[in-house]
């Protein structure tokens, strides 16, 4: 349970960082922080449940592109100045890692294990945007156009 806590914690600390990093406004600076708890939440909650890496990527995403929309109507700013800082913790950057090393040291049992399961996080963030960005862009397109171009 503390460790959770602690990966939650790191979580937001690290989208802030990326925040800073990208100049986010220093008042948008929380709702970056709180965006990448959430997010770190959904995944680790999904492996929790036994998900799996890539349903619970792909509803940690899901959720940030909707975070991210959200605040963007809300703030009246950029998605993309939110969907960034909430979506830094699911990059895989430890299995990319390991992957590169393993084809180094000509491991090839290591490489293939996080060369899958880098595919597997990849995957699931994709379709997770893709899905809601899709999704989003059809409401609006049937509020914008009425539902008699469809």
């Amino acid at each position: 349970m503390r460790q959770a806590w602690i990966q939650l914690f790191t979580g937001a600390l690290g989208s802030v960082g990326f925040a800073i990093l990208f100049h986010l406004r220093a008042s948008f600076l929380y709702l970056a922080a709180i965006g990448g708890f959430c997010s770190w939440g959904i995944y680790l909650l999904g492996i929790h449940y036994g998900a799996g890496v890539f349903l619970s990527c792909f509803l940690a995403a899901a959720f940030a592109a909707l975070y991210s929309e959200g605040l963007a109507r809300y703030q009246k700013a950029p998605a993309i100045l939110f969907f960034i800082p909430t979506i830094i913790p699911l990059v895989p950057g430890s299995n990319l890692y390991y992957a590169l090393d393993g084809l180094a040291r000509f491991d090839q049992a290591t490489a293939q294990e996080n060369l899958i399961l880098l595919g597997e996080y990849a995957m699931g963030i994709a379709l997770g945007i893709s899905v809601v960005w899709a999704l989003l862009a059809i409401f609006r397109s049937i509020r914008t156009h009425g539902r008699e171009s469809y």
